[in-house]
């Protein structure tokens, strides 16, 4: 056995903590120049006081380690206003008109939402204009009260992309990654499980007691998260940070075209670099394989909101050449709400198509495409689709829509910026693009699997299993009871026959 592996494998030992003030934290940039912060650690201890510190610095606020006449707000965890001002007597410092002493509730939803958010009477702790103390504030919302609202399903939670817990989700999102590279999906859905619901939390976890009640934890998840709340990381995480299979894993599955199978073939041959494989005369690559190392630069790097809606002109501007009432939608990520992705999905119907029209859509825009130079690879996969054929019962299941797997050539022209992300003297980046061409009636399902993320659909999908009775995939809806199929004319339509508040696409970031 490796040693480093064994090292991993007896009980963990805690490191030693620095204590308060002393407890050295890298320069952050400061966003807030007017705000100066100082944490009361009374009642708070100098743990969490420091946890809190750090993600408050991380945001871009100045937080003092010491109590000085600069100081403008206080923040005070499970204290009175009458008890801070005490404390304040017992400093000799005298508390400034201008003072505003708050609780940390406050903190938490400025970190929550990166900059300072609005005071009211829930957070103050003290009347600044005449420092009339309260000992019984108006209670806020603590996460134990928001917890109760919160579903194990992501398809009954909100989630946008304000994510407030990003450094446990950071995590467990390595850790998944980890356990699929091994092809463990039980301990993988695990972590993505957890990931998905503290994705969707309106707060910050900064103790143990925050995480009471919250679904999908557990003892293995909880134990990360006390870590990396003692500590500020995880070993277990850095060990497969620094781990060489998954860092060679990683850096193979980068390439467009290469699987786990691949991985795990170059990994066991001994390869370590994408330098030494592509010089390598014995190995044989997929056409898909050759185009993604021939365009690896442009691929890897993150495609732009700007580039996606260029491409989108590009998809449009093709598709009704041949299909004038065609319907053409952007969706994944970007349709979420997200600036950048590794690459764009359009989703096309057309409501006085033909079956005949359907089928020859795609290959007449790779040909028009081809004609202008601007189609780098593709890959064609005819529709296999059966409309008397029920849904999939698996929650990962790929639709059976005629799609196209395509790499186009984007000129820097035709972004609005006038260049994309590339270096100078390019003209040009490759973007990856899959259009997906859907028979009219399935417009609604079809856009609903096509938007993600992959979280909520796969928990979509076992909501209508368990909770329903129901089977849901791209294509359609079947009621086991009724044994009917159920149309829809739209995503909320859908939501509805679940029986489900509809979430816009926004806040399906799961």
């Amino acid at each position: 056995m490796d040693p480093m592996q064994m090292a991993h494998m007896g009980p963990r030992k805690k490191k030693p903590r620095q204590m308060g003030a002393s407890m050295a934290s890298p320069p952050h940039d400061i966003k807030f120049q007017d705000l100066v912060l100082f944490i009361l650690e009374k009642k708070m201890g100098t743990t969490r006081r420091a946890f809190l510190m750090e993600l408050a610095r991380r945001k871009g606020f100045r937080v003092e380690n010491e109590l000085s006449d600069s100081v403008t707000h206080i923040v005070a965890e499970n204290t009175s206003g009458s008890d801070v001002l005490e404390w304040l007597q017992v400093q000799n410092i005298k508390a400034s008109s201008q003072l505003e002493v708050l609780d940390v509730s406050w903190l938490i939803e400025c970190i929550g939402a990166g900059k300072p958010v609005e005071m009211t009477g829930k957070h103050q702790l003290v009347v600044r204009r005449d420092y009339s103390a309260s000992s019984n504030p108006e209670p806020r919302e603590t996460p134990a009260l928001a917890v109760k609202k919160i579903s194990p399903y992501a398809c009954q939670r909100r989630t946008t992309l304000n994510n407030c817990n990003h450094i446990f989700t950071d995590a467990f999102e390595v850790l998944a990654e980890n356990y699929e590279f091994r092809e463990n999906e039980g301990p993988c859905l695990t972590f993505m499980r957890a990931a998905s619901v503290l994705k969707s939390l309106p707060f910050t976890i900064i103790s143990m007691k925050d995480t009471e009640g919250i679904p999908c934890l557990g003892d293995k998840v909880r134990s990360i998260i006390e870590e990396i709340i003692e500590d500020g990381q995880s070993s277990e995480v850095e060990a497969v940070l620094n781990d060489e299979r998954y860092q060679s894993f990683k850096l193979f599955t980068s390439v467009f075209g290469v699987g786990l199978k691949t991985s795990e073939k170059w990994f066991r041959m001994g390869f370590r670099t994408l330098s030494k494989i592509r010089s390598d005369k014995t190995l044989k690559f997929t056409r898909m394989q050759k185009a993604g190392f021939l365009y690896y630069e442009d691929l890897v790097s993150c495609v732009t909101r700007a580039e996606a809606e260029a491409v989108g002109v590009l998809v449009k501007e093709a598709v009704w050449a041949f299909l004038s009432d065609a319907s053409i939608t952007m969706t994944g990520g970007f349709r979420r709400g997200k600036k950048i992705g590794h690459d764009v999905d359009f989703l096309i119907t057309s409501p006085g198509s033909t079956e005949e029209d359907e089928q020859q859509l795609l290959p007449k825009v790779i040909n028009l495409w081809e004609r202008k130079g601007l189609l780098l690879y593709y890959d064609l996969v005819e529709s296999t689709f059966d409309k008397f054929k029920l849904p999939s019962r698996k929650v990962d299941a790929l639709d059976h829509f005629q799609k196209c797997f395509l790499i186009l050539k984007l000129h820097h022209q035709r972004v609005d910026s006038g260049k994309s992300g590339q270096q100078e003297g390019k003209t040009w980046k490759a973007i990856r693009v899959d259009l997906v061409m859907c028979p009219y009636e399935c417009r609604a399902y079809a856009l609903l699997g096509w938007t993600g993320s992959r979280q909520f659909e796969r928990d979509l999908r076992r909501y209508a299993t368990h909770e329903r009775k129901m089977i849901l995939d791209n294509h359609a809806l079947y009621d086991k009871t009724k044994r009917i199929f159920l149309k829809a004319e739209s995503e909320e339509e859908i939501f509805a026959h679940l029986g489900l508040d509809y979430i816009d696409p926004w806040e399906r970031n799961a």
